[in-house]
């Protein structure tokens, strides 16, 4: 198996139409650095698009470097690492459930999630012991969608961050039938009102238009806390994000440190921020530089250099050496073992496996809770996009700003 470096899945939104069939286009070259690994590219109007990026192994002379042998311990922070920074000690979920809301079907994912947690001995989560469930947007457990190698790494991404973050939770996983936003908008509300559902993850977005406002009601579930989020793309606000019914998941990069914390975390520059064009300014949002909803509200790792271990086996190639070197060379999608992922696709299963964690969401309404319980958050205070004048709303400042919102978790205090 071979070790790869993703940035986790970001998607960009335009207005609705009807999906398409799953693109089987191959992987192309975004720069001399990386390789896009994506989700089916739309053809169409109304599908999200999700992006990743996968690191060319190359030496400085443009040669294959060579291949490594990806493992629990090699590839990106573990279940440790991430209670660790965040401060989430032996809380455990005690069986609530995190939703999480994807595209496609990954054919692989209880199967890969079962690896994930013996990897790191967590409880086991399977259908058999009611702990996991796969249904389809209409909440039932066939038919399922048709697979796609570039969203069941995603999925793999978000199952493995509710593990690590809340072992003791129930994972409920629902597969839209596609990426038009229709489908996901079905598959959020049957998430949303799955009886034991206490949060629910969406690690996808898109661009603002003025079709946006018409989709929010599908965010609004009293006692459910449903985060998106905040984008992989820098500046700028996407949604759902930007929608006032959910909190809004930036990103940092988070680096081991000698001070009392252990840790130590700066904006990740990718992280989306910024101001809405189109949702209106919450009551509990009061920074002064935009006069509309303010992108993010809190934040968590998403930085590819300092990214996550997750395990995906879903590909075209059927797995081996063979397979890890058409991956390698970008003839074949999918991955075959261990990868390190970043993004805020990292950041909010997190954030919703937190809200798990606290136990709390009977009083969460939107996004609005951690900012009257700022004492349980980390303040990130330095990091930039620096395409916006250095203005709070693309660099990190002391208090609330536009890539790590209020900070991050230190303990469950906040949510």
């Amino acid at each position: 198996m071979l070790t790869l470096t993703v940035t986790a899945l970001t998607v960009g939104l335009a207005t609705s139409a009807q999906a398409t069939a799953v693109s089987s286009a191959p992987l192309t070259s975004t720069s001399a650095s990386t390789t896009g690994f994506g989700c089916a590219h739309p053809s169409q109007s109304g599908q999200v698009r999700c992006f990743g990026l996968l690191k060319d192994h190359r030496t400085a002379s443009g040669r294959m470097s060579p291949f490594t042998t990806g493992s629990p311990t090699t590839a990106g922070y573990k279940p440790s690492d991430l209670r660790s920074a965040y401060n989430l000690g032996d809380t455990s979920g005690s069986g609530r459930t995190v939703a999480i809301v994807d595209a496609y079907n990954d054919p692989n994912a209880e199967s890969d999630l079962a690896a994930y947690r013996r990897a790191y001995g967590l409880p086991s989560c399977t259908t058999a012991n009611g702990c996991f469930r796969k249904v389809n947007q209409h909440g039932q457990a066939s038919p399922l969608p048709s697979g796609d190698y570039g969203w069941a790494e995603e999925i793999s991404l978000d199952l493995d961050m509710v593990s690590a973050t809340c072992p003791g939770c129930h994972i409920l996983l629902v597969e839209a039938d596609s990426s038009d936003v229709t489908d996901l908008m079905k598959a959020e509300d049957t998430a949303a009102t799955t009886p034991g559902v206490v949060s629910v993850s969406d690690s996808w977005g898109g661009p603002e238009d003025n079709t946006i406002t018409s989709f929010d009601s599908h965010f609004h579930h009293p006692g459910v806390a449903i985060t998106a989020s905040s984008g992989d793309s820098g500046y700028g606000a996407s949604w759902p994000a930007s929608s006032p019914y959910v909190t809004a998941v930036g990103g940092t990069a988070l680096s081991k440190a000698s001070n009392s914390r252990g840790w130590t975390e700066t904006a990740w520059s990718g992280a989306g921020s910024g101001c809405s064009a189109y949702e209106a300014k919450p009551s509990w949002q009061h920074d002064s530089g935009c006069a509309k909803r303010t992108v993010a509200d809190v934040s968590a790792v998403a930085d590819p250099n300092t990214g996550v271990a997750v395990y995906d086996t879903y590909n075209s190639c059927g797995g081996g050496l063979v397979c890890d070197t058409e991956l390698q060379l970008g003839v074949a999608q999918g991955a075959d073992g261990w990868v390190e992922v970043g993004g805020t696709s990292v950041s909010s299963p997190i954030i919703a496996s937190v809200y798990a964690l606290a136990g709390n969401t009977s009083q969460v309404a939107g996004g609005s809770y951690p900012y009257s319980h700022t004492s349980a958050l980390n303040d990130v205070t330095s990091g930039s996009k620096g395409s916006c004048g250095g203005s709070y709303l693309c660099t990190a400042k002391p208090g609330y700003d536009g890539p790590t919102g209020l900070g991050t978790p230190h303990g469950t205090g906040a949510f």
